[in-house]
């Protein structure tokens, strides 16, 4: 039997994972009151049973007696329960966005601000926290994202990456992206703008990465950022980091912090010990202004 408790902080996507977790086969119930844990547990696992693989929703909705499950989870192992837990976590800033785009109030808040209930929420569930087999941080992952992740976890079996790395290309002239970790400028190299038959184009055409990469001055760059960045990530594992964003600005985000963001990401694409994608958070923003 697969059993796999899932749990995390309130906004997280506690809800949208037991869905994807049922489209992949398993039975799911969600806010199992703690006290029936074990006995849920028992059952499923009586060999021959129907139920062979099952995922239980547990959060600060159980009150109290959230107390009592580290108990149960300590005669799980003792008696040889198997279980696994799914830990979905996101930054606090996004968990705020989330409940204010919902209007919900957060359930420990007890009509305070948003951020008080997080912060209380945060301390009730890190015994849970430290015990998760598997950490995922949703604070950039879209949904179909985050069921790859899990589908690679729970179909496929494959080694989960617990850092996830988002290179974001940008413009400074549209802000720095708040939510980066380490932030590049790349306006030191020519701008391709102000060349004739260039403006229209992006970082995503080969006209453009040729004349970004023709100065050399470009490949050092990444050459030093590439070596950098595989200095830290084993760093942020260690210290249970699990999102890191990398973000690389120029002038409009259109360009230069294009290229060099592609460039990154083609450099560490087939690295096994973290997840990876691109955002190009700014490349379409000059067009639009000039329509």
């Amino acid at each position: 039997m697969k059993f796999v408790v899932l749990t995390g902080m309130s906004g997280a996507g506690k809800s949208t994972a037991l869905k994807i977790m049922e489209d992949i086969g398993y039975f799911c119930v969600d806010n199992l009151p703690i006290v029936l844990m074990e006995k849920f547990a028992e059952l499923a696992n009586v060999p021959g049973a129907e139920l062979q693989k099952v995922a239980v929703g547990v959060d600060i909705r159980s009150g109290q007696a959230l107390d009592e499950l580290q108990d149960v989870l300590d005669r799980f192992r003792q008696t040889g329960i198997s279980f696994d837990i799914l830990y979905l976590d996101a930054r606090d800033g996004v968990l705020v966005k989330r409940y204010k785009e919902t209007r919900r109030s957060h359930p420990l808040a007890a009509g305070e601000r948003v951020d008080r209930g997080i912060q209380r929420e945060r301390e009730r569930l890190e015994f849970l926290r430290k015990q998760a087999d598997y950490l995922i941080d949703t604070s950039n992952m879209l949904t179909r994202e985050l069921k790859g992740e899990l589908e690679k976890i729970f179909v496929q079996n494959q080694d989960y990456k617990n850092l996830f790395i988002t290179i974001v290309s940008f413009g400074f002239k549209y802000g720095i992206p708040t939510d980066s970790d380490l932030v590049f400028d790349v306006r030191f190299l020519p701008n391709p703008y102000y060349v004739e038959g260039l403006r229209a184009k992006t970082g995503n055409d080969k006209e453009i990465q040729d004349f970004v990469m023709e100065h050399k001055e470009a490949g050092q760059f990444l050459d030093k950022l590439e070596d950098m960045v595989k200095f830290l990530i084993p760093h942020y594992i260690t210290e249970g980091k699990t999102q890191l964003v990398i973000s690389v600005g120029c002038t409009g985000g259109k360009h230069r912090s294009v290229t060099l963001a592609n460039g990154l990401y083609g450099r560490l694409k087939d690295r096994k010990e973290f997840g990876l994608k691109i955002d190009h958070r700014d490349i379409e923003k000059d067009a639009l202004r000039n329509k």
